[in-house]
């Protein structure tokens, strides 16, 4: 196993965190991907009531939270940071889901000019009902899933790909969040995989960041964030059970190996591994103490870690703003939550002094 440095939150003043929160609203990022719509329908089980036609249970809705999701929990999460500009460039239908998505999108201050939308598809929409308790929390029932099962079409990949020419350089980041299981769906198919290898080697000065559900393996040129899980895998590393810091240091070598750019491999409640040109390094995790959350919670890592890549951080003070911003986001229950810049520094202030944040 290569040696493993230790970073530090010492390695992160507050004034250098500040420094770096200015710079914010200067950067400009493309993010392409899955956009889908988190639909939250809340219900009160005091007022279920018998179907007069099936004679099932009918759950009464009394709220709704129609919010941005998976690539959309990346926006959310720059927005709050204080990110300048913001593209969307993402694959949806003509249809209300879809209006809904993109009303979420724009009271976030994102550009969705750009999204492809096309009649025949379905947004992609996860619909949660969420049972309100008698002490006001919520608990998720079974969800309902919109998906399209059709592999993308010729045309709308090259919508994809001139939308990426026209926009990557105009911008000082491009986050790829690709949230299909199958290579063939969505926006991210194998022909825009190429084409975003091929803009990453022509722009060099220009930061590509990919994170994978299906298979982080097929990113060449772009860094790359997949989890312990997901870098085993496609490093080709068997390993029984939960991967432990070194199988997450040899992931993260072969991978940089094969594709020469930075790998960052999150390891949960242990931080992450970054394994780039000076070998690997362990960033650790902030400790929290009450109930956590963790969904959306690597797309909040992202958000942190893009942002301050693009306003000048060094990639170990990127990777311990990217902790910073999760522990915060992890405390949000029942929603993917969001990271404000007062927030990150209150935390760094707890962490430097030694303080276990409990859920607020």
């Amino acid at each position: 196993m290569s040696e493993l440095r230790e970073a530090s939150f010492a390695d992160l003043p507050a004034g250098r965190l500040r420094e770096l929160f200015d710079g914010f609203a200067e950067v400009s990022l493309a993010i392409v991907g899955g956009m889908f719509l988190d639909r939250y329908l809340i219900i009160d089980p005091a007022l279920t009531e018998p179907s007069l036609e099936t004679g099932l249970d009918a759950w009464q809705v009394v709220a709704k939270r129609p919010q941005p999701g998976c690539a959309g929990t990346v926006t959310n999460n720059l927005s709050a940071l204080g990110v300048g500009e913001m593209l969307a460039i993402s694959v949806i239908g003509d249809d209300g889901e879809g209006y809904e998505l993109r009303q979420g999108l724009q009271a976030t201050r994102v550009d969705t000019g750009r999204m492809i939308v096309r009649p025949e598809l379905m947004t992609p929409t996860y619909t949660k009902p969420m049972v309100r308790e008698a002490d006001g929390s919520e608990r998720e029932l079974n969800r309902l899933d919109l998906r399209n099962r059709e592999p993308t079409s010729p045309e709308v990949e090259d919508a994809v790909i001139a939308e990426l020419r026209a926009v990557v350089p105009l911008v000082d980041g491009v986050i790829v969040a690709d949230q299909e299981d199958l290579p063939d769906r969505g926006a991210i198919t194998p022909r825009v995989v190429d084409e975003l290898e091929r803009l990453a080697g022509q722009h060099r000065d220009t930061i590509f960041w990919a994170d994978s559900r299906g298979d982080i393996g097929r990113f060449r040129g772009l860094i790359t964030k997949p989890n312990n899980f997901e870098a085993c895998r496609a490093a080709g590393l068997q390993v029984d059970g939960e991967p432990g810091l070194g199988d997450a240091v040899e992931a993260g070598r072969r991978l940089f190996e094969r594709n020469g750019r930075p790998v960052i491999v999150t390891v949960g409640a242990r931080g992450m591994v970054i394994y780039d040109e000076d070998g690997a390094t362990h960033v650790p995790a902030v400790r929290v103490k009450g109930p956590i959350d963790i969904v959306g919670a690597g797309d909040s890592t992202t958000a942190g870690m893009v942002s301050a890549l693009c306003a000048g951080a060094t990639l170990v003070e990127a990777a311990l703003i990217g902790n910073l911003v999760a522990s915060i986001t992890i405390q949000q229950l029942g929603t993917t939550g969001a990271a404000r810049p007062e927030q990150v520094l209150q935390r760094l202030d707890d962490v430097h002094a030694g303080r276990v944040p409990g859920a607020s």
